[in-house]
């Protein structure tokens, strides 16, 4: 007869079961020689602890404090705050700006609509980076924004918090904090395009090319593979990052031959850039009569905006907006400061050696006629008045009753020497920025890799 396995399972139980109630004596002496086998075996590999039955027992008490305990029942949704950041933007209100920050919040809305200091944000500029604290109903906690004033070096800072159940709101001003920032670039057709694609800031750039500017014509020497590096200071407030600064050390490699520039100056002293070997690059006239700007018409013949026809430039133009600070390129005595006809407001600057520069165009006149001035002194500010199409500054550089191509004058004027009191102070700042100058230069080597 064919047993299943469920069949065959069930017999021998029943079968064991039997064997158990008719010799009971028989089977436990086998189950217990089992026993003892495995506990030998077990007593064999035993650690030698002792037996944690016998080690003592200690019990601590201590008195539970009730007003610890959290009074929050069980479930209940807990409050928390958010963060959120937004730009202000040109046709902003306090409302769509406040939408757009999540803040759900009339009294705040209402506040920020009648604060004076709160007014401040939508000043000037758009642009500003607004930071609000909320809870997770939209009411608002604390907004805080920066911005730039006049003085480029400070930043002012507008906090609105709110307070035993109201809102208050102050401006404090404080010192940008700089620090360094490098960067590496490739030409590959200009040198705004390479700094653009590095997303190297404008100011930067600029600065990059004025300080070369005597020593490499950036419209005509450029080269297809000239390489850059730079240093230069980012400005920040409160860890946020409100424009670049200076540049402090570069190096410019225009067809194979070198260009280098490093920042040096004293307190009480004019700070100037000059080359690491010491030898100054601060010539005895500047490059260029703005800071930062564009050369938007070169010297040589065009085609006059105004007149509609071919007309010699006796000068150079720079682009740049309304009101930017002009400075005189070298050491002068101001021969003339008034309106002339076509130029609009003037001044005339007579150097050394029976050489003249001009300034047209301007907004406003900062100097009066017989004023003696400085290298770098700032004279007046960029406008468009005169036959001017639009604001920017006109330069004209006349030697000797001749007009002369400003930047072939600066290129070919005499270096001004650093102070040999100062060398070893500018030895040290030299080789830091050094080193600095060859970390930069490793972003290209990676980028290339």
């Amino acid at each position: 007869m064919h047993f299943s396995p469920l069949q065959t399972l069930a017999k021998l139980v029943l079968a064991t079961s039997q064997s158990l109630s008719n010799h009971p004596r028989r089977v436990l002496s086998g189950v217990g020689l089992v026993l003892l086998g495995t506990g030998v075996t077990a007593f064999g590999i035993a650690p030698l602890a002792p037996d944690a039955s016998r080690l003592p027992v200690s019990n601590i008490i201590e008195p539970l404090r009730l007003d610890a305990l959290s009074t929050q029942p069980l479930g209940a949704a807990i409050p928390f705050t958010l963060f959120r950041t937004d730009t202000v933007r040109r046709d902003d209100s306090f409302q769509s700006l406040l939408n757009r920050l999540g803040v759900q919040d009339t009294d705040a809305q209402a506040f920020l609509s009648k604060s004076p200091d709160a007014a401040r944000l939508f000043n000037g500029r758009s642009g500003k980076t607004v930071t609000v604290e909320t809870t997770d109903r939209g009411q608002l906690l604390k907004l805080t924004a920066r911005w730039l004033p006049d003085d480029e070096r400070l930043f002012e800072r507008l906090t609105v918090e709110s307070l035993n159940g109201g809102f208050a709101a102050r401006i404090e001003s404080a010192e940008l904090a700089a620090s360094s920032k490098l960067s590496s670039g490739v030409i590959r057709s200009s040198l705004f395009a390479a700094t653009d694609e590095i997303n190297l800031p404008d100011s930067v750039a600029i600065q990059l090319a004025e300080i070369f500017a005597s020593e490499i014509d950036f419209r005509r020497d450029l080269r297809q593979g000239d390489r850059f590096n730079v240093v230069f200071e980012s400005l920040e407030a409160d860890g946020e990052t409100m424009r670049a600064g200076r540049v402090l050390s570069a190096e410019f490699v225009n067809n194979g031959r070198k260009h280098e520039a490093v920042w040096f100056e004293e307190a009480g002293l004019k700070g100037a850039y000059f080359g690491f070997n010491g030898e100054s690059s601060r010539k005895s006239f500047l490059s260029s009569p703005l800071e930062f700007s564009r050369v938007s018409s070169g010297y040589g013949m065009r085609f006059h905006p105004v007149l509609g026809r071919q007309k010699a430039h006796l000068g150079v133009d720079y682009a740049a907006p309304t009101g930017t600070p002009v400075r005189t390129i070298a050491d002068g005595v101001v021969k003339f400061a008034g309106v002339q006809r076509g130029y609009g407001n003037v001044i005339e600057v007579a150097h050394s050696g029976n050489k003249v520069t001009k300034f047209a165009h301007l907004s406003r006149i900062g100097v009066k006629q017989g004023q003696r001035i400085s290298q770098g002194d700032f004279i007046g500010a960029v406008g468009t008045t005169g036959l001017s199409t639009g604001p920017h500054l006109h330069f004209e550089f006349i030697d000797n009753g001749a007009h002369q191509d400003p930047l072939a004058i600066a290129r070919k004027s005499e270096n001004i020497p650093i102070s040999p009191a100062l060398r070893a102070r500018f030895d040290a700042v030299a080789v830091a920025q050094r080193q600095q100058l060859d970390a930069a230069a490793t972003l290209v080597q990676a980028s290339a890799q």
